[in-house]
């Protein structure tokens, strides 16, 4: 890999993550020492992450981590929902049966927020990764790859966040995939992704680093 695709990715992740949180400040040398890297790459870093909307570049002051907007979000769920069931019918017209057995190990978790939100994120990029297409399984990994933000910065203001409800609908979601039935499967991943909208779009609100415009 290339150094400034290792450091983009890097900042990338650190940006998802939430380490540099929404509204944080960055300035090229601090990222630099921080990636210990000279400035060049990291320069070419924040130039792709502005384009993805990800960083606002501010001229003689630095960049900053754009704030989530509820407008981007709402945009991010929408595109999901268009999405995930693709990728849920793609499975279960072409996976193998191995394949789609795999994802039994989802039907379990223990473990606290940080732990939920990791082993949230691999289901759904098991079941991206299922259908077998990889252009829909790319870009569905970039959309969880970026509710990873909403999700962190959502979670502690959901009302009502119950990891054993939603390990129960993943399950319900795996038996409909292994049964082979499209018509339940896509009902259930559906009704996932709707719920999920209404959890994490008000808890956003109640959120300081959110806007209600879109970034910049």
């Amino acid at each position: 890999m290339l150094l400034r695709d290792n450091i983009y990715d890097r900042l990338r992740t650190d940006i998802l993550s939430c380490q540099l949180a929404p509204g944080d400040d960055m300035r090229e040398q601090e990222l630099a020492e921080r990636y210990r890297v000279s400035r060049q790459p990291v320069r070419e870093a924040l130039a792709r992450l502005a384009r993805e909307h990800l960083v606002t570049v501010t001229p003689r002051q630095g960049y900053r981590v754009n704030p989530i907007s509820l407008a981007d979000a709402r945009d991010l769920l929408r595109f999901r929902l268009a999405l995930e069931p693709a990728c849920v019918a793609e499975a279960i017209n072409n996976a193998s049966d191995d394949v789609l057995k795999t994802l039994d190990q989802f039907r379990r978790f223990s473990g606290d927020h940080e732990a939920f939100i990791a082993y949230n994120r691999a289901f759904h990029t098991a079941l991206a990764h299922a259908s077998g297409n990889r252009r829909m399984a790319g870009a569905l990994c970039d959309l969880i790859g970026q509710a990873d933000r909403l999700v962190r910065v959502s979670l502690a203001n959901v009302r009502g966040h119950d990891p054993k409800k939603l390990v129960a609908e993943h399950t319900a979601l795996i038996e409909a995939m292994q049964r082979r039935d499209r018509r339940a499967a896509a009902r259930i991943i559906k009704s996932h992704i709707t719920q999920t909208e209404k959890r994490v779009l008000p808890a956003l609100r109640r959120n300081a680093v959110i806007v209600e415009g879109r970034d910049a």
